[in-house]
Order: C-alpha cells, then structure tokens, then sequence
C-alpha cells in the first residue's frame, strides 16, 4: 500500500515550492535539432565558485565539475604546468580550504584516484539494490516513451493525447501503461489515478511522503531532474522561450511531479529501504561546500588555464599599424573557426583587411525562408528579433517550391508509417541502392540554389534603415575607412546525415546559416536612402564603396558570394576577391587537415559530403581565448583557430555603449561555446551527447542512445575526442579587451549577473594596451597590473 498524504504546514509549503523553483532554475535549457545552439552547463550556478559547482554536482548528478587529479599530474610531469602556474592560482584561490603551499598542492594530485564517483541515491536506486530490479532504467524507458510522444515536434506518427498540459498528459498515460505493474511495482497505475491532479499539490504530497524538508529539498529535487537528462533540459528551453516573450511555462514543474510520484511508488513498495532514504534526506539537508579535494582541484584547472593564457599573452606584442586604404575588408563572424581563414586571408594579399563580429551582423531577423512559412530566428537566443523578413519570391515559384516540400513530407511519411513501411521497403527498397551507393562514395549533390534575397515584410522607412546601419556599423567599429568592396560573409557548416547538423551553423544566428543576415545587411548598407541618412548621422561611406554578401564554409573552406545585384562594372574586382578566397580556403584546409583524423588536405571538403564521417570537421573544438581589440593587435598572430576575434576601437565607441554590448552579449555567447565544450569533455555521461554511432533521433528534438529512453544533450564524443585524444583542452574562456580598466568597471557595476561570471572565475579578464596584456581583473572589481598578468 502507498502512504497518504499528511497535513503541511503553510510556510513548509511554500519553502517546498521555492525549493523547486530554484532547482528549476540551475538545469540548463537544450535547445531542439532543428536549432541547436551551444548553452552553458553551469546555467544557474554562476553565483558559485567552480569548487562549490562541483560538490553540488557531485551531490546531485554523481560527477566532478573538473578533471580528475590523474589528469592535472600528468600536465605537471610533461611540463605543460609550470611552477609559476601553480603558485599563481594557488595565490589567487580566495578558499579557506585551500593548500597552505605548493608542495601541498602537488600532493593532491600525486595521491589522485581513478575512482568514480555516484550521486547522492534516489529512491529508486535503493529500491533496485534491494530488489535487484532496475528501476532506473524501467523509469527511464517508461518516461522517455511518454515524453518522446508528449514534446515531439513533427517526427512522430502518432502521439499522446494532445492539448493537455505535460502533468495531465502523463497521468493520462501512465494510467494505462503496465510496465511498471509487470516489473512488479503493483499498484502503480491506481497510485497515478489518485494522485493530486495539480503540479504543487502532487509536488508537495509526494514531498511529504518522501520526509523531504526545506533544508533538504532542493538538492533533493535538483537530483531528479538531473536523472531525467536532456527530458528536463528540453523543458528548461520551454521555460527559457517562454520567458523570452514574457510569459511563463509549467513543465518543468510537471517533469519534478511525474518523477517524484515515482519515488513516492517506490518507497511504498519497497519500505525496508526507509532507513537508507532517511540517511539520504539528511545528506541532502547540509549545506552544499566543496571539500579541501574539491578546492585543489579547482586550483590545478586554474592553473591549466593560466599554462594556456601565458601562450596567448606571449603572441600579444604589440600592434601593426597599417594607414593605406585596405582594397578589401571582410567582415567575419568572431566564431574560432573564422581565426584560420582570416589569417590565410590576410597573408594572401597584405592589402586585405578582416574583420571580426557576431555573425548576425546585429539585425534581429525573424526569418521565413523560401517556400515556407516556419519563423526561423537567425539572432542569439539572448535577444527577441526585431525585423521580420522573407525570402519568398513571385507566386508561382513560392507553390512550386510548396508543392515539392509537400510531396517529400508526404512521401517521408508514407516510407516511415507503421502500416507502409515494411512493404515500402518490400517493393522499392532496391531502387534507393544506388542513391546509397552515390552517397556512400560522395557523389552525391553539392550544391543548392540560393534563395531569394531576404526582403523586410512591410519595408523599413528612411529613419529605420539609416539607424540601423548606424547601430551595426558603430558596434563593428567601421565607421571610417572603407574599403572599395566590403564583405560580409555569414558562415554554416555543411555536413551529411548529421542530426546536429545545426551545431555546425552560427550560433548567433540562433544555429541558422548566416547568409540571411549578411544579405540583409548588404543590400541595406547599398541602398542609397541608407547611405544618405548615415552621411546626415557622420558616417560617409564613399560612394565607390561596394557592400557584397557571402557565406563561409567551415567545413570546406569555400565561400559563396550572392549576385544581389552586384554592377557589372565592379565585375574584375569581384573575379579578384574570389580568386583571393580561393587561396585562402587551400591554405585554410591544409592548416585544419592534420588534426583530422584520415584527412588530408585534398580531401578536407569531401568529408561534408561523406554521410558516415563522424568528424566532418571540429566546429569550436579548442575554443579558449575572446579577444575584443582591433585586428592590429592580433594581424599575423597564429592563435590556433582557438580565439573569437570581435572588432574594436574604444576610443571610437561613445559612452561606452558598444563595449557595454560586447560584455553582456558576445562574450556571454562565447562563454556558453566554452562552457559546453568544458561540460562535454569533462563531463561528457551528464553534459554530452554520447556516442553518435548509436544515435537515434527522437521527437525532432535531440538524440537518445540505442533504444533508451534518455535524452542526451551537449556535444557527441566525436566532437571533442578523436578516438585517441582529447582535442578540446577543457578551460575556462579568457576575455582580452582594449579599453580602459575604468570603462570595463563601469560596465561590470552596471550588470551584477556578468560580473557574478568574472567574480567566481567562469571567464578571466584582462585589459589591453596597444595590443599588449595591461591587466588582470581580480573578483571585486580589482585590477592586477601588467607584471603579474604577465607572469600569471
């Protein structure tokens, strides 16, 4: 028999629903297939120390936010951590856990174990130990069956009952579902029926039932959505879309009830683990502090990170002025990716300028592409868009183009239906033999028509375009010396047979190609209205000066450049241009090659087409170091294609505005990049997305392994690891800003939930001074000056 539900005190109530609340808010959201974009594990947790994340998520998901102490004394014994490393982190740790000295430092990780570590145990992993029945994997393939039907966003034939909220949903299932009363928890179906039928109320019933108290509940109920992977996440990214157009959303909420009616079954049924459980209530009541392990370890990753910032700071020497009138700026998106090309670029002709900004060029696009009418929003997910464009062409084209995705949908359908397909693949199986064949040796399609250039639904008036490309241009800080042509090159990853084949896009297009914003923008800055309102505000673009959009490549290194109506006259100059990109794609490609495994520099573009490479590029792999500065101060530098390289002159920037903006929005997406990877490759069992050689897509949404019913989210191990190595070195990003110290206090003072990055060391920051490191900024808005920046 299961227990009843008892009489709570108001003000217990209340804490128990706080307690979910702030649990909610530490998962991270996962953004669907369609749309990836990279997202920081450690959402939620900024206001603590890296030391203290771990212990809480030793607590509640069985992990350590670092590496272990094996790795970090392996770093020391081949010399990649240096003594002045240690010291300085060491020095640096404001813990009062911290080791007294270095030689006490290094002996955490001379007495390094290999041993995994476990969470603090739900109910169901004590009922399973004393039952030997796995009730974590039955709650898990029982949840993710409902849950793959309940979120599915087009994938699945059939689906739960629809309309209902995600609680009543579930109940409405697992009242008819007999998995668990076949694996023995009998009961269980009539426990579903009589359980409170709103969120709080079964929430707090089950909390009550459980002895979870106010102390204990949070990290309590944190556990539990972290057993729910990626489930819980996905509904994290309801709440965060949700809010975004300010409302709200409950399933988050409902997720916590479903899983906990479950812990409240089980408890019933197996009451010999009461005395466990109890233990574990009280585990979960102390305070969450990281242990003296804990802080060292944080120290050793310090340290790794200050080993990498001592290589960037070497480069950082001074800047290359340079006053002639480049005959080609290209404006790149700050992706690592880009770094590479840039520099293969510039070497190609010195006469060749790049630029760096986020690659949505600063327009908010709400954007229906040709033949649909699926908003897409090619912006980051911090922001809401603001413009809302189209690319859709004359009618009848727009149907025709209808008609052809219309009949592919169908047709998929038909293939995929539980009646028709095993006789689709009875009668026409063999006729799709050579299309895998063409596939399987690369010969398939490599090219696709463009669309139509984007246009603004309803137009913009004078004002509207001559304040918009003010805006743009004064955070790219082009305000002055143009180039005769300017390049605006957006970048997307072209890939085979890939479901995160949107990872590969640009994240500050909301993991969309970027091509629509570069077009966008250049027709815009071409439009005479808009060069003449941007003469009346100070900014004269010479009327020879040519704005041409294009879109990189990144796994090939080829670019594409629209003909939006480009002047037949310029015609020489634009067979130049690509002539130069051309170049620099081959220089490109023989630099990434070697990392890749069986790549060569002949081959490097093949693998987009190969629909059974795992590793058609490394995306952000590597990515370490953002740099907002101008590109004389990191003009020839080899940094690796591990540095988001942003545009920026302050002293061009008044009041400070388009610094402001790099801080709060660029940075915090490039942190998300970072952290991402960091989570993956340290984490890769909870913040990964396993092995993509037994991924099976779900729902439209994201990937589950095998035939379990979990979520996985984050990064394949394919995408940091090579089978052999590692080829992300997990570190925290370090921010390399020109400007002055003041200027970045000012803006730090202004935005808690930045500096609260800074303050509890998930970014560094450092000022620069003519292209040389100035300063290290210290939590508390306090500077270091050169010399121990330098030595740090």
């Amino acid at each position: 028999m299961f227990l009843k539900h008892s009489q709570i005190a108001p003000s217990l109530m209340s804490a128990i629903l706080v307690a979910a609340e702030n649990a909610a808010r530490r998962i991270p959201p996962a953004f669907p297939l369609e749309a990836t974009v990279a997202v920081n594990p450690f959402l939620g947790q900024a206001g603590d120390d890296l030391a203290t994340a771990s212990a809480r998520l030793q607590r509640v998901a069985g992990v350590r936010a670092t590496r272990s102490g094996v790795a970090y004394a392996t770093m020391i014994e081949t010399g990649r951590l240096i003594d002045a490393d240690l010291e300085a982190a060491l020095s640096a740790a404001t813990s009062p856990f911290k080791p007294k000295d270095l030689m006490a430092l290094k002996t955490f990780a001379a007495m390094a174990t290999t041993d995994e570590w476990t969470g603090l145990p739900t109910v169901a992993d004590l009922a399973a130990s004393a039952t030997g029945v796995d009730w974590p994997s039955i709650i898990e393939k029982s949840f993710g069956l409902w849950a793959a039907g309940r979120f599915d966003r087009g994938q699945a034939l059939w689906s739960p009952k629809p309309g209902l909220e995600a609680f009543a949903s579930w109940r409405d299932w697992a009242t008819h579902d007999l998995t668990p009363e076949i694996a023995g928890l009998t009961g269980f179906c009539a426990h579903v029926a009589a359980a409170p039928d709103t969120t709080d109320r079964a929430i707090l019933r089950a909390a009550d039932a459980l002895g979870l108290n106010e102390a204990a509940a949070e990290t309590a109920f944190h556990r539990l959505y972290m057993d729910l992977g990626g489930w819980s996440q996905h509904a994290r990214w309801l709440l965060w879309q949700a809010e975004l157009a300010g409302k709200t959303d409950r399933t988050l909420a409902d997720l916590l009830a479903i899983r906990l009616i479950w812990e409240e079954a089980l408890l019933a049924h197996v009451p010999e683990i009461a005395k466990e459980w109890f233990e574990t209530v009280l585990a979960h009541g102390a305070p969450v502090e990281p242990s003296e392990e804990d802080v060292a370890l944080a120290i050793f990753q310090e340290a790794s990170e200050r080993a990498h910032q001592r290589d960037v700071l070497a480069l950082l020497d001074g800047e290359t002025a340079s006053t002639d009138r480049p005959s080609l700026q290209a404006a790149f998106c700050i992706d690592v990716r880009s770094e590479v090309f840039r520099r293969a670029l510039e070497s190609v002709d010195c006469s060749i300028e790049t630029i760096g900004f986020a690659g949505f060029f600063g327009v908010s696009l709400a954007h229906k592409a040709h033949g649909s009418d699926v908003v897409e929003a090619h912006l980051p997910v911090l922001l809401n868009p603001a413009v809302e464009t189209t690319s859709h062409s004359d009618p009848a084209s727009e149907q025709d183009t209808r008609i052809a995705a219309r009949t592919l949908r169908a047709w998929g359908r038909f293939r995929q239906a539980a009646v028709s397909s095993f006789a689709f693949v009875e009668t026409a199986g063999l006729f799709y033999a050579a299309k895998l064949t063409r596939d399987a040796l690369g010969w398939g399609g490599t090219t696709k028509k463009p669309d139509p250039a984007p246009q603004v639904v309803g137009g913009l008036d004078a004002k509207t375009k001559a304040d918009t490309a003010a805006a743009v241009l004064g955070a790219m800080s082009l305000t002055k010396g143009f180039a005769k042509i300017v390049l605006l090159l957006g970048h997307g990853g072209q890939v085979a047979n890939n479901p995160h084949e949107s990872a590969y896009h640009c994240g500050a297009c909301g993991g969309y190609t970027g091509e629509v914003s570069a077009r966008f923008l250049a027709n815009l800055l071409n439009d005479p209205e808009t060069r003449s309102g941007l003469a009346e505000r100070g900014i004269a673009i010479p009327d020879d000066t040519l704005f041409i959009a294009g879109l990189h490549d990144t796994t090939t290194d080829e670019v594409t450049i629209y003909n939006d109506g480009l002047p037949a006259d310029r015609s020489e100059e634009i067979r130049r241009m690509k002539g130069s990109l051309k170049q620099a794609g081959r220089m490109a490609r023989a630099e990434r090659a070697p990392k890749l495994p069986g790549a060569t520099a002949s081959n490097v573009a093949d693998r987009a087409l190969n629909w059974a490479e795992v590793r058609p590029e490394w995306g952000l792999a590597g990515c370490a170091a953002f740099i907002a500065a101008p590109r004389a101060a990191t003009a020839g530098k080899d940094l690796g294609g591990r540095a988001f390289l942003h545009s920026y002159a302050w002293q061009a920037d008044d009041g400070f505005c388009t610094l402001e903006l790099i801080l709060t929005a660029p940075v915090v997406v490039a942190s998300w990049i970072s952290l991402q990877y960091y989570g993956s490759s340290v984490m890769p069992d909870v913040f990964g997305g396993g092995n993509k050689l037994i991924h099976n897509v779900v729902g439209g949404i994201g990937v589950i392994e095998g035939n379990s019913g979990r979520l996985r989210t984050g990064l394949p191990w394919q995408a940091v690891h090579d089978g052999e190595k590692a080829m992300h070195e997990p570190v925290r990003l370090s921010v390399m800003i020109e400007a002055p110290r003041e200027a970045i206090t000012d803006v730090l003072e202004r935005n808690p939930e930045i500096r609260d990055l800074f303050d509890n060391g998930w970014m560094h920051l450092f000022t620069l001074k003519d292209g040389k490191v100035d300063a290290r900024y210290r939590p508390g808005l306090a500077w270091a000056d050169a010399a121990e920046g330098r030595a740090a």
